[in-house]
Parts: structure tokens; C-alpha cells; sequence
């Protein structure tokens, strides 16, 4: 609930108030150029925020990182504010939004769905994320992971397989004002060679074992987090280094299989 001020109107002659505003704006033309940008811009960082009438779900987004993260051992201080900036329910299907900030993955459509909080935030976390870094997601789903990147890198690059997820999660990200994110529609698998290197790469589905082509699109120094295995999954940490690749196992998890190159692609 909110309350808007209404305040009383002051009353003006019409030509006189018609004749000032045209001689204002001919003589001050930068002044209310300048008022229209700022106005732009505060609108579109709203856009990233919850609305008024929503506000309440910001402390169960408090509740979330609290219960959820911190007291199961995730402490980057960037990554519990991007989960309590980016708004969880409007990635989830509408019958679902109350539940959104559950401990639980929700179905999204077409056979997939969004990751735990906990998840998330560990995965995130475990990408040692820097404002600088350019991070490509395997995954898009809803977008809400690639939200929660832009909060943290200055470009993400994400790609899903599935068109109408896709296209639905682009235009969210779009209208929420996530500028930094990049969809494209293909196959995770082969990556985003034109825009590589990357120093973080993401995957959220699971591959049988890692993919070169993504390891190859890793640059020196990079962090490839992802789950590997088809039935029994663990979450692996590789580290690209100027010796090679070091692997490191992190946690069990269970994810969505990821399409390889060349199969067909689920409906």
C-alpha cells in the first residue's frame, strides 16, 4: 500500500501560463531537455526495482538471503545484495510468484525451470565475480540468474536453446532495464566464439562432461562453473591457468540435461 499527495492546483491565467512556457522554452531549450533526461533516467532505474505496490516482497527477499545464504556459508557481500536487488517474482509464472522466495526450484515451461536461491547464489558466488568481467551464461531460462550477473559484471552474454523461452526472457530483461544482458537463441554447447574471451562462463544444464568448445572460450585466468553428469551431477569449478585447467568438485546437484551439439532439440 502506498498513498500519493495530492496537492492543490494553483490557479493561472491560460494565455499568460501559454505564453510563458513558450518563452521559456525558447530562451532555456537545454533546461527542460535536461528535466526529460533525468526523468528518463529515474524511470528506467525504477524499472529495476520493485514497484510500490510490491514492496513487501523486499523483505522476503531479506528473508531469502538471511535464512537461505548467509546462514549456509555464502558470504560475497556483492552477491547477497545483487539477490536482494534483483526481484525473484517476476521470473516466475504468475500462479507462482508467492512462493517465489521459497527455498525451491519452480517450473518455468517447456519442460525446465528456475534454480533454487541457494543455488544460485552459490553458483554466482563461486564465479568470483569482478565488476569488470564479461560473463557468458549457458541457460537463460527466465533470466533470472543472467539478472543477477548484470548486477555484478559489466556485460553478460547468454544463450538458450529454446526460442520462446528465450524471446520471453530477452523482452523481461529488456523492460526491467538489465541493458548489460545479451540472449541469443542457439545451442549453449558451442558457446559465443565471436564475443570470447570471457572471464567467467555459467552453465545451467547439465552436460555429460565439460565442453572443450566452452573451456577453449575461457581466457586466462577464467572461471567456468558448471554441473556435469546425467544422472548423479556434481557442481565443478574449473580455473584456466597458464599450466592448464585445474577441476574442482563443489557440490551435488540436480539440472535439466544440457542438448549436445547435433541432438535434437526438446519441444
Amino acid at each position: 500500500m502506498y498513498a500519493e499527495v495530492a496537492m492543490k492546483p494553483r490557479r493561472c491565467n491560460p494565455p499568460q501560463s501559454l505564453a510563458w512556457f513558450l518563452t521559456m522554452f525558447v530562451l532555456f531549450p537545454h533546461t527542460f531537455s535536461s528535466s526529460q533526461q533525468g526523468m528518463a533516467e529515474t524511470t528506467n532505474e525504477r524499472s529495476r526495482e520493485d514497484s510500490p505496490e510490491l514492496s513487501e516482497t523486499r523483505a522476503a527477499r531479506e528473508r531469502m538471503v538471511q535464512e537461505q545464504m548467509v546462514v549456509r556459508g555464502i558470504r560475497d557481500p556483492r552477491v547477497l545484495e545483487a539477490l536482494r536487488k534483483v526481484p525473484r517474482h517476476r521470473f516466475v509464472p504468475p500462479e507462482m510468484q508467492a512462493l517465489a522466495y521459497q527455498d525451491s526450484p519452480f517450473p518455468i515451461g517447456l519442460g525446465q525451470t528456475i534454480s533454487q536461491p541457494y543455488v544460485v547464489a552459490f553458483m554466482t558466488e563461486a564465479l568470483e565475480l569482478k565488476p569488470s568481467d564479461r560473463v557468458l551464461e549457458i541457460g537463460t531460462g527466465s533470466g533470472y540468474q543472467a539478472a543477477v550477473l548484470s548486477v555484478l559484471a559489466r556485460e553478460v552474454y547468454s544463450i538458450e536453446i529454446l526460442e520462446q523461452l528465450g524471446k520471453e526472457a530477452e523482452a523481461r530483461l529488456k523492460q526491467m532495464g538489465y541493458a548489460n544482458v545479451r540472449v541469443r537463441i542457439g545451442n549453449g554447447y558451442n558457446g559465443w566464439p565471436e564475443a570470447a574471451p570471457f572471464d567467467a562462463i555459467i552453465v545451467t544444464a547439465a552436460p555429460s562432461d565439460v565442453p572443450p568448445t566452452l573451456v577453449a572460450q575461457l581466457r586466462p585466468g577464467g572461471r567456468m562453473v558448471v554441473p556435469v553428469g546425467r544422472w548423479f551431477q556434481d557442481l565443478i569449478r574449473l580455473r584456466r591457468t597458464v599450466k592448464g585447467v585445474e577441476r574442482e568438485s563443489l557440490l551435488p546437484v540436480s539440472f535439466v540435461p544440457m542438448v549436445l551439439d547435433g541432438e535434437r532439440v526438446p519441444k
